[in-house]
């Protein structure tokens, strides 16, 4: 490519490296006679007709490679050129513009009588001698005067000291196709001579390249866009190839798609890198791609300097930029995944020294850089506004290009404080009517806020560090990202002392929200940030395997439950709220339900109506665990289903309708739950809460399997799987349980087992850590209906063991009995002699059973099928007395017995 797109290079004189052969003998007179008139070559028109000759083709040379993808874009092109008289290519340096207009308008040459004209302005320093330099491409002066009578040779006489009067009456004529190749550097010039010519040349269409638009009135502007992927590694795997006799993309597609990616597309770029693979494997080139100015420098001999190297190519668009444009360029480097203009605005722009860019000026200036293809411009959104981003080879060249101007330090703070502004000041709406918006702007922007928080880490910048994990929190819990949010308030901790280290600070009230205000903290606001992020740090902790339960932890939870106390203004809102998680892992029902019920009671007093309805929920959510406080549950849920409705809430709407089916399923309403369920999933959905819609169809689906729907709940569930293939969070894990049972049930023991026995080395390292006796409990019933009784029996011992742990006791208090029944079973067909034992362990399984508590079909099934089991062995007298002792014994004397 010509000049800067450098894909198929010149040399100075014009060959092409990439192939543009000479495709005819010449230029000529059309065949009509046209600007020669009667008397061409001296011939006296009534000497007879004149022998026929080839019209001119033009000048386009033959391609020495491949033309790959661009297919679409042809069409485009072709198109365009038959409804338009001026069609600019633009786009950055080696994106392809050369050689995508001389396939397109060489495809076009049978339909253009004169014939198609590239003129290459790429060595032209001089706008004066652009015209010039087109004269030539088209041989038009020689021609002039070879074939011109004696008034026309009087004519051009006249006008010789004008090129661009001559090109005019030479192509005023004809029907032809004129190529403008490289226009960036001489734009204005350029201009001057399109426009002059489409308004003299009827018969004229002009195709230009550039980094910029012509900017003259009926332009046509097509962006050059990157090649998508499977073009890029197509161009790849071809040049790949013709360096290294071999190669294939497939060998290594990973590396060879991170190539593409990383370099954007661009095809220079790409054939850069293939020259590499002589020396370097595709993974070794990807791997080195953080330095790719000095590891992409073998481009061709014969091409222009600017074209033999990527750092050529960029430099060439760089000296073409203003001082202004050039800063605003560098600044830029500094965004992760583009910005909109408020926040080039607030970053780019500058108050001192006198000329610098300020805040006014930078609409202007994008607009600039966008015009000369080093800003990528886009519509984003429901209100299409636009987004700006660079290319990564722009941005690493602008990069370099901050450094050295000395400009990063102030950049980079302005980048920090605009985007600690953005998520303090979104974090509010993420709970109210706007919460869409909000959402849509934190994920829009997230690679920026993650990038200002690991520049606020990396400064051991405490305050705006806090400040801006608080700012993410609530949409980390939204979105359900426990591992970011695990890793950065596990970062951020670090900068400050431990709030909840010996000696232990009860917290004060604190009425002043977190966020209120930017930095910085007043003393007593700083050390309550401090201890909000160390509760979020609890939330994410369950992601880490033991972590929950081992001593080290339940220590620090000991100490986090003695900083708090309910009823205090923070902790009736999140993060505070969170410490009620140190009183869930420590499994003191009675304390956690006092603590939720005075938190409920301090949002009334305290008014706030989003605050009292996150209470509700959260209580309701506690109070499904138990049969006999479903009705209160309800109550709870329905109360805070009000108000997130009111608030505009759908993150909570879909909470509160998820606690009360929760309920429901606990009261054995389920058609109502199901109902909840499923309007609530259509929420989750809304807002883009993928997790929380994913649990919301799991749970459904068991339901639906307890309501006879078995077909429908079951294809849920494996959709659930599907998902979430490859991942272990509670979605996949309670769409593995559901399924496991019902499979176990319906004689498909080695499927229930397939999807049960993943979760053992799931349940530590995810929020279900505290069931791995359920798992346990699952595994020795599916081991009891394969006939391997004795695993099964250790398994369930182990299962008991688990469920009488305190925490399981809180969440699950069914379990410990659910895994008694198994063992009875299995106890009962091992040892036949032992039937007494197992009629006890019924007894004390029925005995130990919550109150009121409602047994699903599968606790139904499981326990009269070990019942049958003792039966079977027993006579009814024998059993009844057993049974009754059984009834009598503690959870201790019932283990005593297997």
């Amino acid at each position: 490519m010509s000049g800067s797109d450098g894909w198929y290079g010149r040399s100075a004189a014009g060959d092409a490296h990439g192939g543009y052969g000479r495709m005819s003998g010449g230029p000529a007179a059309p065949a009509d006679g046209g600007a020669g008139g009667p008397g061409e070559h001296g011939r006296d028109p009534a000497a007879g007709p004149v022998p026929a000759r080839q019209a001119a083709r033009g000048n386009l040379r033959a391609r020495l490679t491949s033309f790959v993808g661009r297919e679409a874009d042809m069409e485009t092109l072709r198109a365009d050129l038959r409804g338009a008289r001026l069609v600019t290519l633009l786009g950055p340096g080696g994106s392809g513009k050369t050689r995508l207009s001389v396939e397109v308008a060489d495809r076009l040459a049978d339909r253009t009588p004169d014939g198609v004209w590239m003129a290459e302005l790429a060595p032209v320093d001089d706008p004066d001698a652009v015209a010039e330099a087109v004269l030539t491409a088209l041989g038009a002066r020689q021609t002039r005067l070879r074939g011109a009578g004696s008034e026309e040779l009087r004519a051009a006489e006249r006008h010789s000291d004008d090129p661009l009067d001559l090109l005019t009456e030479y192509c005023a004529r004809r029907r032809m196709l004129l190529v403008l190749d490289n226009c960036e550097h001489l734009v204005a010039a350029a201009a001057t001579l399109a426009e002059r010519l489409l308004e003299s040349c009827p018969g004229l269409t002009v195709l230009a390249t550039s980094r910029e638009p012509l900017g003259i009135p009926g332009e046509l502007v097509r962006p050059v866009e990157p090649l998508p992927a499977p073009t890029a590694l197509r161009l790849l795997a071809e040049r790949g190839a013709q360096a290294r006799p071999g190669f294939r993309v497939e060998d290594d597609p990973d590396a060879c798609a991170e190539i593409c990616r990383r370099l954007d597309g661009l095809p220079l770029a790409i054939e850069l890198a293939a020259a590499r693979l002589r020396m370097l494997a595709p993974r070794q080139i990807a791997d080195r791609l953080d330095d790719r100015f000095r590891l992409l420098t073998s481009g061709s001999r014969t091409a222009l300097p600017r074209q033999q190297t990527l750092r050529a190519v960029v430099d060439w668009s760089w000296e073409l930029l203003d001082g202004p444009e050039r800063a605003v360029l560098r600044r830029l480097s500094v965004f992760a995944g583009g910005c909109d203009l408020t926040a080039a605005e607030a970053v780019c722009a500058e108050t001192a020294p006198d000329g610098a860019p300020g805040a006014q000026d930078i609409a202007e200036l994008l607009g600039s850089l966008v015009d000369r293809s080093l800003v990528l411009a886009a519509p984003v959104g429901p209100g299409g506004a636009m987004r700006y981003r660079l290319l990564e080879t722009v941005a690493e060249y602008a990069s370099t290009r901050l450094d050295e101007a000395g400009d990063r330090p102030a950049t980079e703070r302005r980048h920090l404080v605009h985007y600690r502004e953005l998520a303090r000041t979104t974090d509010p709406l993420l709970r109210g009517a706007g919460q869409l918006a909000a959402i849509e702007v934190l994920g829009t922007e997230y690679e920026n806020l993650r990038t200002a928080l690991r520049r606020a880490v990396a400064a051991r910048d405490e305050q705006e560090a806090l400040c801006m994990v608080l700012g993410l929190a609530w949409y980390w819990h939204i979105r359900d990202l426990r591992a970011e949010g695990r890793y950065w308030t596990s970062q951020v901790t670090t900068l400050g002392p431990d709030p909840f280290a010996l000696p232990l600070t009860v917290a004060p009230p604190v009425h002043e929200r977190l966020l209120d205000a930017p930095p910085p903290m007043s003393p007593e606001l700083l050390a309550e940030a401090r201890r909000g992020v160390g509760l979020l740090q609890l939330v994410y902790m369950n992601v880490v395997v033991g972590q929950w339960t081992d001593d080290e932890h339940l220590v620090r939870l000991t100490r986090v439950a003695q900083v708090y106390r309910p009823g205090l203004p923070q902790t009736c809102r999140p993060p505070g709220f969170f410490w009620f998680f140190a009183l869930v892992v420590s499994g003191d029902g009675d304390a956690l339900l006092e603590m939720l019920d005075e938190t409920v009671g301090a949002c009334r007093r305290f008014g706030n109506e989003w605050e009292l309805a996150y209470a509700l929920q959260m209580r309701a959510n506690v109070l499904a665990n138990r049969s006999h406080w479903a009705g209160d549950a309800a109550r709870d849920a329905d109360e805070a289903l009000a108000a997130f409705t009111r608030i505009g809430d759908l993150w909570g709407v879909a909470e509160s309708l998820s606690a009360r089916g929760e309920g429901h399923e606990r009261a054995g309403r389920h058609r109502q739950a199901a109902d909840d369920f499923t309007v609530a999933i259509g929420y989750a959905e809304e807002i883009g809460a993928d997790f929380q819609a994913g649990v919301l169809r799991a749970r459904l689906g068991g339901l639906l399997l307890e309501l006879g729907e078995e077909e429908r709940g079951e294809a849920l569930l494996r959709g659930a799987l599907a998902e979430y293939e490859g991942t272990a969070n509670e979605c996949t894990a309670v769409a593995r349980i559901f399924l496991a049972l019902w499979l176990g049930r319906t004689d498909r023991v080695a499927e229930a087992r397939a999807m049960i026995v993943p979760l053992l080395d799931q349940f530590g390292s995810s929020s279900l850590a505290i069931f791995e006796g359920m798992v346990k409990g699952f595994l020795a019933w599916l081991d009891f209906l394969d006939g391997e009784l004795e695993d099964s029996l250790a398994r369930g011992r182990e299962a008991l063991d688990l469920a009488r742990g305190p925490l399981a006791t809180m969440v699950a208090p069914q379990l410990a009995s659910v895994h008694l029944v198994t063992i009875a079973q299995t106890m009962t067909r091992m040892r036949p002699e032992r039937a007494m034992d197992a009629a006890r362990l019924l007894g004390a399984s029925d005995a130990r059973l919550p109150e009121e508590h409602l047994a699903t079909s599968y606790e139904c099934a499981a326990r009269e099928a070990s019942e049958a089991e003792v039966r079977a062995v027993l006579d009814d007298a024998a059993y009844d007395r057993a049974y009754t002792e059984g009834r009598a014994l503690s959870a201790e004397e019932a283990a005593d017995l297997i």
